[in-house]
Parts: structure tokens; C-alpha cells; sequence
């Protein structure tokens, strides 16, 4: 029996990425009110060769993911500033902001409250030490999430994130993809990547303190080289609690990672809600799952049969 698959997507600038099997579409609206999109097909290698093999195939997913949602962000900022949509993306620039970005996150999620509790350590022992750096973690990480969300820009990328959401929610419960019929659903899912954040952060604060007490540069070098480990398996809870959510104890168990989302949504625009909606259909054209059918949105043109 083949796996099913699970499409799903990120917000961008103005605009919404979603994912399918073979191909990815990012759909935005251009200053003008006019919308564009670009469509990718996905070689999958990586993903195809472990998805049988746990925790691999989570970061194999994820390394995947983030090269993904950094070249559809590069779109996406060149559509808002009102450049040409079809201008070559600059490899370097994107490998760049790849770096960048994973190193922030190790700097300020991991290293900082490492060496913000370790002094700790001579008084309390090792294992309130870890305990320590583990709410440290997540009170920078919901410090950083709510100061981020006060900013107009990432409100109204907060709001294109919630039409993601409402849209895969309404697909994956057989509901008509239209404005109308997605704006019913919540902006919470269970297979959201705030969510992924809250369960690295839980799953960390286990595995650092079963490591037992080290020199400080140890202890730092383990943050750093245990991070994917800890992503592969953040990624198979999160698999696995979305499988089994109509469990009632696996709805209590996950309630946090669910409210984490009220943070990082907001509810969007019918304006939103379309472009999360075409670029869904898009995908799910092109890998058979819909006939193609004229489309409503302004600016948009209809849903081809092949890839762009």
C-alpha cells in the first residue's frame, strides 16, 4: 500500500507556498494587487532514499524543506519589491541565507542558554542545570515569537500563514476549496512547524540531560552536532501524534504545541485565503489528484495541466 502523502506548505512574503508530491507552488500578489506564482518540481532524491529509515527521513525532510522555503521566501521578496517575478534566483545568496539562518537559530536557541545556565551546574547539578537551560530555551523562543509578531510585516505573514492552514485543514477534511468553505476551518494543524519548534525544544531537554555532566566546550559542541538528531526525532513525534490525533490522551499530550500556533497564525483575508487556495489546487493538477478548472482569482491565470 502506497504512503500517504501529506500536503502542506509555509507563508511567505505576501503570499503562500504549498507542496505537493512531485512539485511545489508559490503563489504571491505583486504591489500592483496583480498576482504571479512559480512553480518547482522536486527531485525528492534524498527524501525517497531514506523515507523508509526513522529519524533519517525527518532531517533528510527537513534539509530538504528549508532549501525549499528559502528559494520560494527569495520569490516571494522579489514579487513584494516589484521585480521581475522571473529573475534567476542566485544560488549563492540562497545558500548563504541558509547558513545564516541555521546558525542564529544554534546561536540563540541552543548556545545562549547553555552559557546563561551553566554556572548552575557546581550547585544545583547536572540534571536542574538542563532543566534550567530547557525553560531558558523556550522562554527565548516564545520571547522571540511574540516580539516578531507585533511587527506589521510578519502580522500580515502571520496572516497568510493562518490561510495555509485553513486550506490544508479544509482539504484534508473533503471540504470544497473555496473562500467561503476554508474560512470555517482553524489556523491551528497538527503538523505545523511551530509546533516541530516546541517538540525540539522538549525533546532537547531530554537528551542533553541523559548526556550527564561535561566541560562547558563539550557541552557546546553537543548542541550543535546532536541538533539533527533531535530535529529527526522531533519530526517523528510530530508524525506520529498527527497519525493517532484522534486519540484523546494524544490531544491533551499536544494541546501545547497547538496554542504555540496562536502565536505564529492570524486569521487571513479572503484576498489570503485565495492565494493559499489556488497554489493548493495547483499542486494537487499536477499530481492528479484534481482535474484542472478555471480559477477566480485576480490576476491569476487557470490552472494548467502540466508543470509551468
Amino acid at each position: 500500500m502506497s504512503q500517504k502523502f501529506y500536503y502542506g506548505g509555509q507563508a511567505v512574503i505576501e503570499g503562500v507556498m504549498m507542496r505537493g508530491q512531485r512539485y511545489a507552488t508559490t503563489v504571491c500578489r505583486q504591489p500592483d494587487g496583480s498576482v504571479v506564482s512559480r512553480t518547482e518540481e522536486l527531485s525528492g532524491a534524498l527524501r525517497e532514499q531514506s523515507r523508509q529509515i526513522p529519524v533519517v527521513r525527518g532531517v533528510a525532510l527537513l534539509w530538504e524543506t528549508m532549501q525549499l522555503g528559502v528559494r520560494s521566501l527569495f520569490f516571494s521578496s522579489q514579487v513584494a519589491d516589484g521585480r521581475d517575478p522571473e529573475a534567476p534566483l542566485a544560488r549563492g545568496a540562497m545558500l548563504f541565507a541558509v547558513a545564516t539562518s541555521l546558525l542564529f537559530s544554534v546561536l540563540i536557541f541552543f548556545i545562549t542558554p547553555l552559557v546563561l545556565t551553566a554556572w548552575m551546574e557546581p550547585r544545583l547539578g547536572h540534571t536542574s542545570m538542563v532543566m534550567f537551560e530547557g525553560l531558558v530555551r523556550l522562554l527565548i523562543l516564545l520571547g522571540y515569537l511574540f516580539t516578531i509578531g507585533r511587527i506589521p510585516t510578519v502580522r500580515r505573514l502571520f496572516a497568510h500563514h493562518g490561510a495555509e492552514h485553513k486550506t490544508v485543514n479544509a482539504y484534508e477534511a473533503g471540504a470544497p476549496l473555496t473562500p467561503e468553505s476554508v474560512r470555517a476551518f482553524s489556523v491551528i494543524h497538527t503538523r505545523c512547524g511551530t509546533s516541530f519548534l516546541l517538540t525540539v525544544m522538549l525533546i532537547s531537554t531530554f537528551v542533553f540531560g541523559a548526556l550527564g555532566s561535561q566541560p562547558l566546550w563539550l557541552e557546546i559542541i553537543s548542541r550543535i552536532v546532536l541538533i539533527p538528531a533531535i530535529a529527526g526525532l522531533a519530526y517523528e513525534v510530530l508524525r506520529f501524534t498527527a497519525d493517532h490525533y484522534d486519540n484523546r490522551f494524544i490531544r491533551i499530550l499536544i494541546r501545547p504545541n497547538l496554542e504555540l500556533q496562536y502565536f505564529t497564525t492570524r486569521e487571513p483575508s479572503d484576498a489570503q485565503l485565495e492565494l493559499a487556495i489556488f497554489a493548493l489546487r495547483h499542486v494537487l493538477v499536477l499530481d492528479g489528484v484534481l482535474a484542472a478548472e478555471p480559477v477566480t482569482i485576480r490576476g491569476a491565470l487557470p490552472i494548467p495541466a502540466g508543470a509551468d
